[in-house]
């Protein structure tokens, strides 16, 4: 039996643990991602017992002018690197590269770089990655390209999130001022929008949050931390949950908004990184009891 025959017969025995073995059982763990990750992080909490309760507080969606993406997706051959930090900006990137009929043979003259698992998405639209950062996150895109030669002679494309109605988080502007200080010529360009919802929507949701039945506030970007705030009316509405956050920058960040973050995700490639930080949270809380 080959390795990956051993980690599939692994992960379905996992499922058949009666629930009361799993480190999440009972746990409500109340998950803010938008609703094209909701899911994914919503089956890692499952297999470790947790009960997911929906509340993205964001979400994304196709651009209403794509003028300056057009632009860039005609110049495309003008760019040495493509630099994707996110798997919604790979997905719109490729799907308006459709609608425009510019064949992908173009994008894979390009060097192309995705974080973590997400270099499994751009692998799927263009069967080719360059780059995937030891270190999940802008900053470690910043940390490879460095250590390349004659890299500030370099043209650099980054499709990113047009953010309407919040505060944009500083990942991206800080990943531009970063790129530049090392001499490339840097391009962004927005391939998607990231918005807030409407708080309304989620009276029952806030309830339990209020109530104390909701365990864990699970945040897998800053944006999400941005918009849950517009939504509560104090500290007070969500005192009683543990604040779990995806990587150490959205942690930062929720951190200078003022939340007591508990619990961080040391491996913030996938999503099933953070299930395994939360479940280890309780595990570790249950044992020095």
């Amino acid at each position: 039996m080959t390795d990956k025959q051993m980690h599939a017969q692994s992960t379905e025995m996992n499922l058949l643990v009666p629930s009361k073995e799993l480190p999440l059982y009972g746990k409500r763990i109340l998950v803010t991602a938008p609703r094209n990750y909701a899911y994914r992080l919503s089956e890692q909490v499952i297999k470790k017992g947790g009960l997911p309760v929906l509340m993205p507080t964001v979400e994304t969606c196709y651009l209403s002018n794509y003028t300056k993406l057009d632009i860039a997706l005609n110049q495309i051959a003008d760019f040495d690197w493509i630099l994707f930090t996110s798997r919604n900006g790979i997905t719109a990137f490729f799907h308006r590269m459709n609608d425009l009929d510019i064949p992908v043979s173009m994008v894979q003259k390009c060097q192309l770089c995705a974080l973590g698992k997400d270099a499994e998405n751009l692998l799927s639209f263009c069967n080719k990655v360059d780059l995937i950062p030891t270190e999940s996150s802008p900053a470690g895109i910043v940390a490879e390209l460095a250590k390349l030669p004659q890299i500030q002679e370099k043209k650099v494309l980054i499709p990113a999130p047009e953010v309407v109605g919040l505060p944009e988080p500083d990942i991206v502007p800080n990943l531009i001022t970063d790129l530049q200080k090392l001499g490339i010529e840097v391009t962004r360009v927005p391939t998607y929008i990231t918005q807030g919802l409407d708080k309304s929507i989620y009276g029952i949701e806030l309830n339990l949050m209020r109530q104390g039945i909701i365990d864990v506030i699970a945040f897998s970007s800053t944006a999400e931390v941005e918009s849950f705030l517009t939504m509560v009316n104090s500290q007070s509405d969500y005192e009683r949950c543990i604040i779990a956050c995806f990587g150490p920058y959205t942690t930062a960040n929720a951190r200078k908004l003022g939340m007591n973050v508990s619990i961080v995700s040391r491996d913030y490639s996938s999503f099933e990184g953070f299930a395994e930080a939360i479940a280890e949270f309780f595990t570790l809380t249950s044992n020095s009891r």
